[in-house]
């Protein structure tokens, strides 16, 4: 388990570092400390974390450009700051959690809970996925997700209009940051069921789920009794 902490007050830091070591206990973690944004982005780019703890004001420097740098990369992100007007334009960034300071140890046990268990969903379903293309940060509508794919090390956002857009993280972050309707039906398939039209039986028992747009999407055998209990 590798960790990142971006946080310019020493003592704070160490809080978080302290806190961070306790939550894992026994389970292996590296947890590095950056005071500054320019040592985090160099450190991300040396090796880049499983977890991010972030600041948004670094000795002046904004923090959320750590997030325009990395929007779409293979880590979660968990904001701590006391800029907690800026939390609906984090989590459009796809963060896991705001953590507002001052904060406790229970409130950051929540957030780091979220990272280390991916069935624990947020109270508050996020907006948006922001993607990067040709330097450019895009926000996608979560509404307008049908389903997401997995494509080797990125995966796949099939929209409502056709396009398709690339994501850095895998199916297993998204269906974290993901709202609940969002089924991972397949190990490559995770699907917004609001899309879901019917499930489908081909000859030799293979389970298809066919979906508004005329497309079908093959589903697991393990998850096909437990979608089907659900209201299609």
């Amino acid at each position: 388990m590798n960790i990142l902490i971006i946080e310019d007050e020493s003592r704070i830091a160490y809080r978080l570092q302290r806190m961070t070591a306790k939550f894992f206990g026994n389970r292996p973690a590296r947890i590095t400390v950056c005071d500054s944004l320019q040592k985090g982005l160099s450190q991300i780019e040396q090796d880049l974390p499983d977890l991010l703890l972030l600041d948004l004001n670094l000795n002046g420097d904004n923090g959320f450009e750590v997030l325009e740098h990395m929007v779409a990369s293979s880590f979660h992100t968990i904001i701590v700051s006391a800029n907690t007007d800026k939390a609906i334009t984090a989590f459009a960034y796809g963060v896991l959690d705001f953590v507002p300071k001052p904060f406790d140890e229970d409130r950051l046990f929540q957030a780091l809970n979220r990272f280390s268990s991916p069935s624990i969903k947020s109270g508050d379903d996020i907006q948006y996925l922001a993607v990067k293309r040709s330097g450019q940060i895009r926000l996608v509508n979560i509404s307008d997700l049908i389903y997401i794919k997995g494509a080797g090390i990125y995966t796949e956002l099939h929209l409502k209009d056709g396009r398709q857009e690339l994501h850095d993280k895998s199916l297993e972050l998204l269906q974290q940051l993901l709202p609940g309707e969002f089924e991972r039906i397949h190990k490559s398939y995770l699907v917004n069921l609001s899309q879901a039209e019917k499930i489908t039986i081909s000859p030799g028992s293979r389970y298809g789920l066919l979906l508004k747009n005329g497309e079908t999407l093959p589903i697991g055998r393990s998850k096909y009794k437990e979608l089907r209990n659900k209201t299609i």
